[in-house]
């Protein structure tokens, strides 16, 4: 009975030990759902789901958060013109180089515009550090999006 005991005990930690350790290897990656900001209000604006596909890893707008945001890309001057910002493919191209992402597109709905896009993981893979420009890195912005759980 005593050795049946530590037995389940063994597999129970065996078990949280290896939660943990596939939380903490999720982290790693950019794969997952996030939170973004409005850039003028800070205020929450969507949730983009990222994914990985042949090496390529892109984002859709999964939800709108923002209740004042426009629900179609009135100012997109390719395909998504008039369609729905939730299910839209905002970020695409990037490539994992070392610590970070490279070589990427992301649209911004609310004006339409296409920028290049690098991203990289920071605070213990919680948050996602987006830069948005055109030309060189230089001349862009930043973001900062946060995982969702």
């Amino acid at each position: 009975m005593k050795n049946t005991l530590l037995n389940y005990l063994f597999i129970a930690i065996m078990l949280f030990l290896g939660v943990v350790n596939a939380k903490a290897q999720t982290n790693d990656s950019i794969m997952g759902f996030w939170k973004t900001y409005d850039d003028q209000t800070n205020q929450p604006a969507a949730i983009v789901q990222i994914s990985e596909k042949n090496g390529l890893f892109s984002g859709v707008v999964t939800k709108l958060l923002d209740p004042s945001a426009l629900p179609t890309c009135e100012k997109c001057t390719d395909a998504r013109k008039g369609k729905p910002v939730v299910g839209m493919e905002i970020l695409t191209g990037l490539k994992k180089n070392a610590d970070s992402y490279a070589g990427g597109q992301i649209l911004d709905p609310d004006d339409g515009e296409i920028y290049r896009a690098t991203v990289r993981l920071i605070d213990q893979g919680n948050k996602l550090d987006l830069r948005a420009y055109i030309g060189i890195p230089l001349l862009g912005r930043s973001q900062t999006w946060i995982r969702e759980r």
